[in-house]
């Protein structure tokens, strides 16, 4: 019974979720995380594309232990036995990364699984597979998505649209210069990377993105 408690609270965290950071490869990490989730921050991806998964485990739990103390998912991204050797809450799926079932079937029913889409039709397909979130751009041009693969406002306002039954959360530049028209196009979530850990402030940064969204 106990672990169908834990579940359900999982699952309801996720269905509040608003505000979900993307980690960067830094050296005073845990220390940023530490300060947005005291900022209000709902789910922590841990994402470094170069480090080993053996390097990375010792961070992973660190984290975890962050989040879960806080009452916070926290994912890893692209690697699903990472995700299983740290005791992470899930895993998040690029386009490119293996299947949904794949994932769900190495992590167990209850995993959260979560799902980059670039478009409407991957958005669709991703929810259709079983995917628990989606991770929607890149709204914005960033260091990591060049010009020409930005989706725009345009994707989520034609997602919210639709409006499809799991938590979404635009992703790609979102800032504190530009949250309030991403969130005025329709997401009810953003993810973001340097907004967050760059900041000087990761706290009050977390708050004031968070303060743009619904409750």
């Amino acid at each position: 019974m106990a672990a169908e408690t834990h579940h359900m609270s999982t699952r309801d965290t996720l269905r509040r979720a608003r505000l979900l950071l993307v980690t960067d490869p830094r050296p005073d990490l845990v220390d940023r995380v530490a300060a947005a989730v005291r900022g209000g921050v709902d789910v922590v991806q841990l994402r470094d594309k170069h480090a080993s998964r053996d390097k990375l485990l010792p961070l992973a739990e660190k984290l975890k232990d962050i989040c879960a103390g806080a009452g916070v998912i926290f994912t890893v991204n692209d690697d699903i036995e990472l995700a299983r050797l740290s005791g992470a809450v899930g895993v998040h799926l690029g386009q490119d990364d293996a299947s949904t079932a794949e994932a769900r079937g190495a992590l167990g029913p209850d995993a959260i699984i979560g799902r980059s889409a670039g478009n409407l039709d991957e958005a669709l397909e991703a929810v259709r597979e079983g995917a628990d979130y989606l991770g929607v751009g890149a709204v914005y041009a960033t260091p990591t998505k060049p010009e020409g693969e930005v989706a725009g406002l345009a994707l989520i306002r034609e997602l919210a649209r639709e409006n499809p039954p799991v938590p979404w959360f635009a992703i790609g530049g979102v800032t504190l210069e530009t949250a309030r028209e991403v969130a005025e196009a329709g997401a009810p979530g953003f993810a973001v990377v340097r907004a967050i850990i760059d900041a000087e402030d990761p706290e009050a940064a977390a708050r004031k993105l968070r303060s743009y969204l619904p409750e």
